[in-house]
């Protein structure tokens, strides 16, 4: 890949393994939405926007600076992907995944928002879920041009459940409360988390009320870039089992989340039931 600049925007040239609508629309990120070939999301303190033609990415209003704090890891650009896939195309299922699925690349989010992103995932459909953090960022976040910023821990910790009504999150909503009041106060902490193994930083976020394993491990794989965290629902057991006899093959072990991305994604595109 290679990056350039003009003095509005920002564009990754050659950009291998790397599809902004596989991405951004496989369900490990719920603020994005495209219009006219242009994605679009208020992520951090700001509205991004970003469109692709062919292998080149544009970055609108973006400099090198920006670029490099921001974007290079929240696209984990340091990571050579063009490898992962060459590594777990040794088994023939991968080979086909990849074939249909090789674009995503694993976002590298805010933590707190990709747990209570997470939270607010179970048991719920796609346009459910935006709505819900729609309205919670609504209530709760910052006005910035194009939307409102994803409110902090901090904000939400100081409500009660009466104020969280609006969002009409059902049984969530005490999820999101007592998730908030951990991070908040640093019982439960990113530097901490940060400094564990996957599985005791695993343990670590289920301490947190209505945090089972798949939300822990959504939240390590897409809010802390542990990519050996290795989320399954009912529908990635039952593909492990038919496809793999429960085990997954071991040229894909080393990056279990990007293969789990990968077979997911593989599996929706191409209708694939079990």
């Amino acid at each position: 890949m290679e990056f350039r600049n003009d003095e509005k925007n920002f564009y990754i040239v050659g950009a291998e393994c790397f599809s902004l609508a596989e991405t951004l629309d496989c369900g490990q990120a719920f603020r994005w939405s495209e219009k006219d070939g242009v994605w679009q999301a208020v992520v951090g303190n700001k509205l991004r926007r970003i469109s692709q033609e062919g292998d080149t990415i544009t970055i609108f209003d973006c400099d090198k600076e920006e670029f490099e704090t921001f974007y290079t890891p929240y696209f984990d650009l340091d990571r050579d992907y063009g490898e992962i896939v060459k590594a777990v195309s040794q088994n023939e299922v991968f080979m086909k995944a990849v074939a249909v699925a090789g674009g995503i690349r694993i976002l590298r989010q805010d933590p707190w928002e990709t747990l209570c992103s997470f939270i607010i995932s179970q048991n719920n459909n796609i346009p459910r879920i935006k709505g819900i953090i729609d309205r919670l960022c609504e209530n709760f976040g910052n006005k910035t041009c194009g939307g409102y910023t994803f409110p902090s821990a901090e904000k939400i910790a100081a409500l009660s459940l009466e104020d969280l009504s609006p969002l009409r999150s059902g049984f969530r909503a005490k999820y999101i409360l007592d998730a908030a009041r951990k991070f908040a106060s640093g019982e439960v902490s990113s530097d901490r988390i940060n400094a564990l193994s996957t599985d005791e930083a695993r343990a670590e976020l289920m301490k947190i009320y209505g945090v089972g394993e798949k939300v822990a491990d959504c939240t390590l794989l897409f809010g802390f870039g542990r990519i050996d965290a290795f989320p399954k629902d009912v529908w990635i057991k039952r593909a492990m089992a038919v496809l793999f006899d429960g085990v997954l093959p071991e040229c894909a072990v080393p990056f279990a989340g990007i293969a789990q991305q990968y077979l997911f994604h593989y599996a929706r595109m191409t209708k694939l039931t079990f």
